[in-house]
């Protein structure tokens, strides 16, 4: 299997699939960094993947070794926790804030906790996609002449996004907790599939031309 070595990430395994649709990061149980890629997709593009995406790299990294929710943690780009003791277990979601209250019996980082936190957090990151994704995919459409028939949100965490035959853009919720620019690219990739639906040579081009900052 291909890899590359990183200055900053060590070892990085390339996984390049047939059926692969999109360049996709993960963390392996292991610790280590994958990145899957169509079978086509060439050296350059995936290094400059891993370039653009250091931020979202290096929390991917945190998330895999935490993997809790801590009091005063960011949630998305205007959430934040706040967690104190109380008589039960509850997270609700006021206005900015994701107020959490457990039993001093138990930890923030026990199970039952994490899952009362992570059940509102989706609610959160929900709430803010619906309020900017749309917009911005409108956004970036118009200015680079693209057209599509519908936007769609999942929370799927294996991808950031998808593009139907028929035009409809699926976008993971998720994309809310990457920078703006990051963001931006996720959206014009998935817009430059309603006009090329695999990674051909047509569509890196079109790629090249509506984010230059990333080639």
């Amino acid at each position: 299997m291909p890899k590359i070595e990183d200055p900053e990430f060590g070892t990085i395994v390339v996984r390049k699939s047939r059926l692969a649709r999109s360049i996709r990061l993960s963390i392996a149980p292991n610790g280590t960094i994958r990145i899957s890629v169509p079978t086509r997709t060439p050296l350059f593009m995936i290094k400059r993947t891993i370039s653009a995406s250091r931020i979202s790299i290096r929390k991917m990294l945190a998330d895999h070794e935490f993997k809790i929710y801590l009091d005063g943690m960011r949630v998305g780009k205007s959430h934040t926790i706040h967690a104190t003791h109380g008589n039960k277990l509850k997270a609700v979601r006021i206005n900015q804030i994701i107020r959490v209250t457990y039993p001093q019996t138990i930890a923030i980082e026990d199970a039952r906790v994490q899952r009362t936190i992570r059940d509102t957090v989706v609610s959160a990151l929900r709430i803010e996609s619906t309020h900017y994704l749309p917009k911005r995919l409108n956004y970036l459409a118009d200015m680079h002449g693209f057209n599509y028939t519908k936007v769609r949100f999942s929370h799927a965490s294996s991808r950031w996004g998808s593009c139907s035959s028929n035009g409809t853009i699926s976008l993971n919720i998720a994309l809310m907790n990457l920078p703006f620019e990051l963001i931006d690219y996720v959206v014009l990739h998935e817009l430059c599939h309603t006009q090329e639906m695999n990674h051909s040579q047509a569509f890196w081009k079109k790629m090249y031309a509506v984010c230059p900052d990333f080639t």
